[in-house]
């Protein structure tokens, strides 16, 4: 990775640089990087203040009926359960009166690959009311009816996968009766009703392959979305996927690069899942200089390669989904078309 001298700010490599260019245009230069406490993480550089700032409950506990090639269910054993509302309303509870300020709502989709939500909108309703936490909810596919209800509820924002591929839908997904559309329709249910959205796509998603990513983002960017996460496929034990060859830093860079130029003033950032060590630091590296606006769980001295890009770095524990929120762009006087807030469809 080749880097130039101007002052004393080192400058992004040359094929990045214009994606470099628009977050200063749009964003100015400061980056942010999070460290929310769904894992433990602790670097010379940024570390937890505790065990609880932010948690994941599963819904459906350990059980998914998709099984997808890719996870298995396996993220799911990292959450902890709340199979009925009365259980995650005092699990919330708990976490609040330790210091939490967040919690993400999560579980396995049902053979329709709809997260079964809807019984659990009152007790999200107050947990935003009465103890003042901050709720995500990762959903699949999403009607009107679901959407409506977050809406009514007040999550803070909702994560939503978006595939690119029909292939990868059905062979890694198991979910051969959908198709792109259906993705989109649940994006546009979730955006129409007024929820504020952060997608995702996972790059490799189909074995490792860049399939349906690109499309993926052209779907996103005709809607009016809170942020953009993108995330990298991480071959998992004792799945079909455990031998895969993730993606390339470099056509990681080349989606990092192409989501910025569709998405100029939408604040994307790398999540939390990326393949570790060597690559996620060329990774990371990348994801500096093609312009995102943060990075979850940075690799081991990422923030000071930052500061030496002549970046403003701030940190922060919460889920990297919630900085970017509808709320934080209306402060600034920007929505994602890039133009100053008005009223209207949440179509571009």
């Amino acid at each position: 990775m080749q880097f130039s001298s101007s002052g004393t700010h080192l400058h992004p490599a040359k094929n990045l640089s214009n994606g470099w260019e628009i977050r200063r245009r749009n964003f100015g230069n400061t980056i942010w990087f999070f460290a929310p406490s769904l894992k433990t993480y602790d670097t010379s550089e940024l570390s937890q203040s505790c065990d609880c700032t932010f948690q994941a409950f599963s819904i459906t506990g350990e059980k998914c009926a998709l099984n997808c090639d890719h996870c298995r269910a396996g993220i799911l054993h990292y959450m902890q359960p709340a199979l009925e509302p009365e259980d995650l309303l005092a699990a919330a509870g708990n976490l609040h009166a330790r210091g939490a300020k967040g919690i993400l709502i999560s579980g396995g989709s049902d053979s329709r690959g709809i997260v079964p939500l809807a019984p659990f909108l009152g007790t999200l309703a107050r947990i935003r009311e009465k103890l003042g936490l901050r709720v995500i909810v990762h959903t699949g596919i999403t009607d009107i009816g679901l959407a409506r209800g977050l809406a009514d509820a007040g999550v803070d924002s909702a994560l939503i996968d978006i595939i690119g591929a029909r292939e990868t839908i059905g062979e890694i997904c198991h979910l051969g009766n959908l198709g792109t559309d259906d993705y989109e329709r649940s994006l546009a249910n979730l955006v129409d009703a007024g929820v504020p959205v952060s997608p995702h796509v996972v790059i490799g998603l189909h074995r490792g392959a860049i399939k349906g990513e690109y499309k993926a983002l052209e779907i996103i960017h005709r809607y009016d979305i809170a942020s953009l996460v993108l995330v990298g496929i991480t071959p998992k034990p004792d799945t079909p996927m455990a031998a895969v060859e993730p993606p390339s830093p470099g056509e990681m860079g080349e989606i990092f690069l192409r989501a910025r130029r569709l998405l100029p003033r939408v604040p994307i950032l790398l999540g939390c899942e990326r393949p570790g060590g060597e690559h996620k630091e060329a990774t990371d590296k990348r994801a500096l200089q093609a312009g995102l606006n943060g990075i979850a769980y940075p690799a081991e001295g990422i923030i000071s390669h930052a500061r030496q890009l002549g970046l403003e770095t701030v940190t922060s524990e919460m889920c990297c989904a919630l900085v970017f929120d509808r709320y934080h762009l209306a402060a600034r006087g920007i929505n994602s078309t890039g133009t100053e807030n008005t009223k209207g469809s949440g179509r571009h």
